[in-house]
């Protein structure tokens, strides 16, 4: 059986449990059903009110709820008790005050997320001919070429500035449509191609934060990014092997063809929201392409599980199309 994901949305639905069912209710209607046994997660945005008795039940079902603002900030997460890997643990914590390992596997997260960049970058040039990439790939390949020449995590992150800035400028040109969107701006996002963009990464930051955990690693110690207070710092690690492929390229796909539009954005307080008929239609095709990615995001964390306990390298996740 496929892992099945429940997106709630629909402000003020009441999430219950009953005989093993999860169903969902609103001003006390029953607006859908669906059997405990076939979901796997459950991501819930906004002003949605769950029961204990649902709570409860998802955690003896092992089902990881997370919970969102409704533009998809995340907030928490409720999952069975995490695994008691504790040598993991101290193993990661051993590596952290490890400078030469940090800059290493630094180094392969970001050489790799350059790489998959630039794989999109010539999937757009080989799909539209009338964009020509030529000489800003070459600046983007000049900065991967210098990434082993670096010998501090601060220079790491000045050429990964760079490279990212220069591929966004390449994706700018293509976006179709309205959506204004010129450059990579995010806290908050300023126009709706970045809303999109923040929102897709928070999923998928989720998405690995929950691998990790599962396996017994502490999400918050990472080794690129440095540590900061709630943030989920070695899931943001991982996530940059995957954001081009994963999220990057849905978002062009979803723009380009239309299927999400200016109009279905309304500004609030500086904040762009989708409207809830769009909303649905980007989870209809971002768990399409999440499913198509869950098996590669499980092994790269399994590569990190070998490269902490066994010290061999790191092999980050190289996108082929």
């Amino acid at each position: 059986m496929s892992e099945v994901t429940l997106y709630v949305t629909d402000q003020g639905l009441k999430i219950n449990k009953d005989h093993g069912r999860i169903v969902l209710t609103k001003s006390g209607k029953v607006v859908e059903e669906i059997p405990l046994f076939k979901v796997e997660r459950i991501l819930i945005f906004g002003n949605i009110q769950i029961t204990t008795q649902a709570m409860s039940s998802f955690l003896e079902q092992g089902i990881i709820v997370s919970f969102f603002t409704a533009n998809g900030k995340f907030k928490g997460m409720l999952r069975p008790v995490e695994s008691g890997n504790v040598f993991l643990r101290i193993a990661q914590y051993e590596r952290y005050f490890d400078k030469s390992f940090r800059l290493a596997i630094a180094k392969s997260f970001v050489s790799a997320k350059i790489k998959n960049m630039l794989t999109l970058l010539k999937l757009i040039s080989k799909n539209h001919k009338e964009f020509y990439y030529d000489e800003k790939v070459t600046q983007i390949q000049e900065i991967l070429n210098g990434i082993e020449k670096v010998d501090t995590i601060p220079q790491l992150l000045g050429l990964e500035g760079i490279s990212t800035s220069t591929y966004f400028n390449c994706i700018s040109s293509i976006v179709k449509g309205k959506f204004n969107f010129t450059s990579r701006t995010h806290h908050p996002p300023k126009d709706p191609f970045n809303a999109l963009l923040s929102f897709g990464y928070a999923l998928l930051t989720n998405e690995i934060f929950a691998v990790l955990s599962g396996f017994g690693f502490d999400p918050y110690i990472g080794f690129y990014h440095e540590l900061s207070y709630a943030r989920p710092s070695l899931a943001t690690d991982l996530i940059e092997e995957f954001r081009a492929p994963i999220v990057d390229h849905l978002i062009l796909d979803i723009v380009n063809l239309k299927i999400i539009k200016e109009t279905d954005f309304e500004e609030k307080e500086n904040s762009f929201f989708l409207n809830d008929n769009a909303k649905k239609e980007f989870f209809i095709r971002y768990n399409k392409t999440i499913n198509e990615f869950r098996d590669s995001i499980k092994e790269q964390v399994q590569k990190m599980y070998h490269s902490i306990l066994e010290g061999v390298n790191y092999e980050p996740f190289l996108w082929r199309v």
